[in-house]
């Protein structure tokens, strides 16, 4: 059983325009989410055995603090500019790519191409992972060259699922 867990990045700012795209870091909410959301995946057990991040300030500050919250060893995050500003079949490429020893990954990137996958992928249709949210996705794979489609759908977790 191979466990994906497809996380976007939190919200970003936009507050500097004259920087680039992938240099934006996140804006207070963002910094807020983040570990929030990693709160929750403690809570859940969740302890991917790889983490795979795009380059983007934004994505990797994700998946730092996200990292941090499970206890998952930061200098472990794999950066792969592949994951920028990839498409859904992009990330289901860098996916093929990992080690078939790893029953879990944690993907780190960015819409559209996160939810492009989760609905490429999974049992389930989503218009829109929000900011900071994370999509569990298992199936019962012996190497992630076999990722088709009919992942089953966990659960999604997002911050605004949790404000009232």
């Amino acid at each position: 059983m191979k466990t994906l867990y497809l996380l976007r990045h939190a919200k970003s700012s936009w507050s500097l325009p004259s920087l680039d795209d992938i240099d934006r870091p996140l804006n207070k909410r963002g910094i807020k989410a983040a570990p929030f959301i990693g709160e929750i995946l403690l809570k859940k057990k969740i302890s991917p055995e790889l983490v795979i991040s795009s380059p983007a300030l934004r994505a990797i500050t994700t998946a730092k603090i996200i990292a941090e919250k499970l206890n998952y060893p930061v200098s472990n995050i794999k950066k792969d500019n592949n994951v920028y500003e990839a498409s859904a079949l992009d990330l289901l490429s860098v996916i093929k790519h990992a080690n078939d020893k790893l029953q879990s990954l944690m993907l780190v990137g960015h819409n559209p191409g996160i939810t492009d996958l989760i609905n490429l992928i999974s049992d389930k249709r989503l218009d829109n992972l929000p900011t900071a949210g994370i999509v569990c996705l298992k199936k019962e794979i012996d190497n992630w060259k076999e990722i088709d489609d009919n992942w089953l759908f966990e659960f999604i977790e997002y911050p605004k699922k949790y404000k009232h």
